[in-house]
């Protein structure tokens, strides 16, 4: 079976996850759309540029919406103009204009497979796309705390000095200011972090700053992030099109809080296969709530 998928946003983010599922031969069909038309094709171009230097050979189609009607899955990755912005929620005027533009193009192409969000601020934004689209819940969701799990994964890893992909645990509750490391699943083979550190003393607190402001430490220098998101995207879209049936912490329905949030879930064919609900202690479900409450208020905020 032919596998396809979508990228709307050619920018340093969806050209990245271009890449990355280009170089792992994640896909059969790309399709890549962008405003800037020369912008898509000339991202498309060096992509097919590639063609005889990757493991196998990957169509790559540019600025052309009817070519999404069959397509398996779509990453919306559309970005502001502004990208140095600390708070991730100012930047919705402009994305939420973005997206809505676009949605109805995807939805008047016949497409009817799942949809993965990375536009910021990403869990209001991933539910203005279910809205807009009006595809269920399951087969719209964002990166949401993928990247910000990554992020504490290296953190914790640095500081027990053990490599991250033996780090487990999620972040939680808004890809933004609120989130927060839910200290109570973060494990070392199986052993919980808190159980490890000896005689050291751990600012837990501290550690959060770090994850939560791993992002912004990155625009400074740089001026935007992406080879994080990206992978994390590549690993959504491989989870979708495989059927894999595993476990990512991604912007998901919180049918409760009736709002976008970042929490575990099983990423299988359909998109959410299951919403996961780890047991948090009293503070971590007060930080869940309270995320939850500024994702709401961003959702239901006027529009200029």
């Amino acid at each position: 079976m032919t596998r396809k998928v979508g990228i709307i946003g050619a920018g340093h983010v969806g050209a990245d996850t271009a890449f990355s599922l280009v170089t792992q031969g994640l896909c059969d069909i790309l399709v890549l759309i962008d405003q800037d038309q020369k912008k898509a094709a000339s991202q498309a171009l060096e992509l097919r540029d590639m063609a005889s230097l990757t493991r196998s050979r990957v169509a790559v189609i540019a600025n052309d919406y009817a070519a999404l009607g069959d397509a398996d899955v779509i990453v919306i990755a559309v970005g502001p103009k502004t990208l140095l912005r600390e708070n991730r929620l100012e930047e919705l005027a402009e994305t939420r204009a973005a997206v809505r533009e676009v949605v109805p193009k995807i939805i008047a192409s016949g497409f009817n497979g799942v949809i993965i969000n990375i536009t910021n601020p990403c869990d209001v934004i991933t539910q203005i796309i279910q809205q807009s689209s009006g595809l269920p819940h399951a087969r719209v969701f964002g990166t949401g705390t993928s990247l910000d799990t990554a992020r504490m994964k290296r953190v914790v890893g640095e500081f027990f000095n053990v490599d991250p992909k033996s780090v487990n645990g999620f972040v939680m509750g808004e890809h933004g200011e609120s989130q927060f490391v839910a200290w109570s699943t973060v494990t070392i083979g199986s052993c919980p972090v808190a159980d490890l550190t000896g005689d050291r003393d751990v600012d837990w607190a501290e550690m959060d700053t770090a994850v939560r402001g791993g992002g912004w430490q990155i625009l400074q220098g740089k001026g935007w992030t992406s080879f994080g998101i990206a992978t994390a995207t590549a690993r959504l879209v491989d989870a979708v099109l495989s059927d894999a049936n595993s476990v990512y912490p991604v912007a998901t329905w919180d049918d409760t809080q009736k709002v976008y949030i970042g929490q575990p879930a099983i990423i299988g064919g359909g998109g959410v296969v299951q919403r996961l609900q780890p047991e948090l202690t009293s503070y971590e479900n007060i930080a869940y709530l309270a995320s939850a409450r500024v994702i709401r208020a961003a959702v239901d905020a006027k529009e200029d």
